[in-house]
């Protein structure tokens, strides 16, 4: 018997063993897309009665991982790669029409969740996010730019026509802008390691083969273990099945409360500044005597709502530390809020176009000059038009000077975002650097805009008129000073001030302003009305103080300044005098007070002074 020939090694594979692979392939497309078919909702999307239409592609190997696919047989779409620009474009599915910019500061991140270049270090709560919304197309973008070859993306990439004639989106697809590439979103973003090819890494971009290149990757196994992740995700994502769905309950239960805390936080602060109220006392603990204000609204609410009630309830067992109850939340909140209304004013002003400026310098207590700036506009936001005053707050002014405080107006409205040239009017005291004809901040804003006219204050006007009339007469400045030295003596010591309190039922004695005269008129009239009253309390205080010179001064008074006609007279006729400065003094300080009206009053004081 002739010897047995070796097997020869076959070029290719036999017929049998050719549909054997074919029907093995065949089986693990059904089994993969079935898997899939419960999570798609699109009617556009791979079924498995169409799983059975796909030619495969003959491999070497049961690895499909590593399946060498001829791309001429891969599916049934045409795509001629050699004029990609031709195509038709297809309408684009969009899959988020949320602001990305309210996204990402909602989780506190300073880059896109979208952008395919963040998917590599995305934290696992922004893939939960990722995952619920899905990727984002820019469908703005229909072609990208050309390459070398003359080759680019197209948008209808995004659509992929199967072989029963329908269409349906490849959502899993995106392309990015800034990098000209092409990424397959679930193998990105579920990948385990390095995933395989340039779509699930660092994205793909060869224009002439991208055709043939996502078919070959759409019916990869890997690709479609991704989808079905990606898939079954979002549904238990939407349903609250996921395994950490206890903890997320009570996440976001503490969310909803600490919300409702800082509501009623809020609202404690805004009710406390806008009744002008002192929000801390000398103690900042709950429960404590002279804690103040805000910690005493606190108590109160615990008292009624469950939700403060169980916040004190955590405080005062110490469950937390962080209870936005000190003095640093109400400072910051307070600020947030004055910076809400700031803008609103700003907005409303804008609105408006037209302005004008009320300035006023005065020292605080640390002997630092500040400006007060006032904005007068008509607010147009509502149906009522109603001239309105804002106060914008202090300025610090280091230079008094005309040009200093000119400058510093300057930068405040630039900063504020209000033109110059829209300025219409400006109103300042009557001091030299403000009023000044040469140097003064009125003429300085009058070089640069001219519509800006000057008006001087009213009231410091009036008071003027007023100073300069007491101190041209002897006799009004001894009145004055009567009036002066009856406040003192009762003022400087507290047994004294009883010995008042205890005779006189009515008005008390005020120091005398030296700035404003018109409120002058208190201090008289409580004198005026009570003139036996004062007398009897300044007896008292000569018989029983232990000064000597206390009881001489008060003697002195009671006998001869109270007892003596002329001064009888003086204070009735400064008293009607000072009333009716007064009255007029604070209509002109009205915000809604306009020039004609204010002339027409100045007009009636004058005809009361005069007679005609």
């Amino acid at each position: 018997m002739p010897p047995k020939m070796p097997p020869k090694n076959r070029k290719y594979e036999c017929g049998n063993d050719k549909r054997r692979k074919k029907k093995k392939i065949e089986e693990l497309v059904r089994s993969q897309a079935g898997a899939l078919d419960k999570f798609l909702t699109k009617e556009s999307q791979v079924s498995n009665e169409n799983v059975d239409n796909i030619e495969v592609v003959p491999i070497e190997n049961d690895n499909l991982d590593s399946v060498p696919i001829e791309n001429d047989n891969v599916d049934s779409v045409p795509i001629e790669n050699d004029n990609l620009d031709s195509m038709p474009i297809d309408e684009e599915i969009n899959n988020d029409n949320d602001n990305l910019e309210e996204v990402n500061n909602d989780h506190n991140v300073d880059y896109d969740i979208f952008d395919p270049r963040n998917w590599d270090r995305l934290q696992p709560k922004l893939i939960d996010l990722l995952v619920m919304k899905g990727p984002k197309r820019d469908n703005s973008i229909s072609k990208g730019p050309r390459d070398s070859l003359n080759r680019r993306f197209t948008a209808n990439l995004y659509t992929r026509a199967l072989a029963n004639g329908e269409m349906c989106d490849r959502d899993w697809l995106v392309y990015s802008k800034e990098l000209d590439r092409l990424f397959c979103f679930c193998c990105k973003v579920f990948k385990n390691g390095i995933g395989k090819g340039q779509l699930a890494n660092e994205g793909y971009s060869d224009w002439v083969h991208v055709g043939a290149r996502i078919k070959e990757h759409e019916l990869g196994m890997e690709h479609v273990k991704n989808m079905t992740t990606w898939y079954e995700y979002r549904q238990r994502l939407q349903t609250f099945q996921t395994i950490d769905k206890t903890t997320q309950r009570l996440i976001e239960k503490e969310k909803v409360h600490w919300k409702n805390v800082l509501k009623r936080v809020i609202s404690i602060v805004k009710f406390l500044a806008k009744h002008n109220l002192a929000f801390r006392g000398s103690q900042e603990k709950l429960y404590e005597d002279n804690n103040g204000n805000f910690l005493g609204l606190i108590e109160m609410l615990a008292e009624f709502d469950p939700i403060i009630q169980e916040h004190v309830r955590r405080v005062t067992t110490q469950k937390v530390h962080v209870h936005y109850l000190g003095h640093k939340i109400q400072n910051e909140l307070i600020s947030l809020l004055g910076s809400a209304i700031k803008i609103e004013i700003i907005r409303k002003i804008k609105q408006a176009k037209y302005f004008s400026v009320i300035l006023d310098c005065t020292p605080d207590v640390s002997h630092q000059e500040q400006m007060s700036l006032i904005i007068r506009y008509v607010d147009i936001s509502s149906a009522s038009v109603s001239i309105e005053e804002s106060f914008l707050g202090f300025l610090n002014v280091n230079d008094t000077t005309g040009q200093g405080l000119f400058d510093v107006l300057q930068n405040e409205l630039k900063e504020l975002g209000l033109n110059l040239f829209d300025v219409r009017g400006q109103g300042y005291d009557n001091g030299s650097n403000m009023k000044g004809k040469h140097q003064g901040v009125q003429k300085r804003f009058l070089d640069i805009n001219p519509r800006a006219f000057y008006t001087p204050c009213g009231c410091h006007s009036l008071n003027l008129a007023l100073c300069d009339m007491a101190n041209s007469c002897i006799k009004a400045r001894n009145f004055f000073g009567v009036i002066q030295r009856i406040y003192t003596i009762f003022a400087n010591s507290t047994k004294r001030w009883k010995i008042l309190k205890d005779n006189v039922k009515g008005l008390t004695p005020k120091s005398l302003s030296s700035t404003r005269w018109e409120s002058r008129v208190e201090s008289v009239k409580a004198i005026r009305t009570q003139m036996l009253d004062f007398r009897e309390a300044l007896l008292e205080v000569s018989d029983n103080d232990l000064d000597p010179k206390i009881q001489n001064e008060a003697k002195s008074l009671a006998t001869n300044e109270l007892g003596d006609f002329e001064f009888l007279i003086a204070i009735i006729i400064w008293f009607e005098i000072l009333s009716a400065i007064n009255s007029v003094s604070k209509i002109l300080q009205e915000k809604d007070m306009l020039i004609d009206v204010a002339m027409e009053k100045i007009k009636e004081l004058i005809i009361d002074f005069t007679g005609n």
